[in-house]
């Protein structure tokens, strides 16, 4: 069976590592290495969209970073339960027209025992932003990481 520690039922530190790891595996823009968080059943809303399975999940991704360029993300705990987790997020990208944009959101995640989330609900704003009001970029003297 396929397990993605840490694992429910959840503590503080547990689930700020759950967070930790979402945000880290969220800024690789990966759609395959996220889509392994999941699991093969797992459903979805995310702001009007509603799907569910691993392979819609990846499709969305693609999609999404697609459109999102120079994806940036900030995740932070907001509460947990035993295999709940709420956090708040914010991110940034461009789209092709170079306009720049901060998202704004809360989800609410659920995971099943085996530590794969089963259950995401995402509600998020878009606002539109100058690139001199861009909060995260990419260092350039380190590998890849926020500022």
């Amino acid at each position: 069976m396929e397990q993605k520690p840490p694992l429910p039922p959840f503590t503080l530190e547990t689930a700020k590592a759950k967070v930790q790891a979402a945000e880290d595996a969220w800024n690789t823009r990966n759609p395959e290495k996220v889509s392994l968080a999941y699991t093969e059943d797992s459903v979805w809303r995310n702001r009007a969209e509603f799907f569910s399975g691993r392979a819609e999940i990846r499709k969305f991704l693609e999609r999404k970073w697609h459109k999102e360029l120079d994806y940036r993300l900030k995740k932070e705990l907001w509460s947990f339960t035993d295999n709940r987790i709420s956090v708040k997020f914010e991110y940034e990208y461009h789209d092709d027209s170079g306009q720049w944009y901060r998202a704004y959101g809360n989800e609410q995640w659920e995971f099943a025992s085996n530590g794969l989330m089963q259950r995401r609900e995402a509600s998020i704003n878009d606002l539109p932003i100058q690139e001199s009001e861009r909060k995260f970029r990419w260092q350039r003297e380190s590998q890849r990481t926020l500022s």
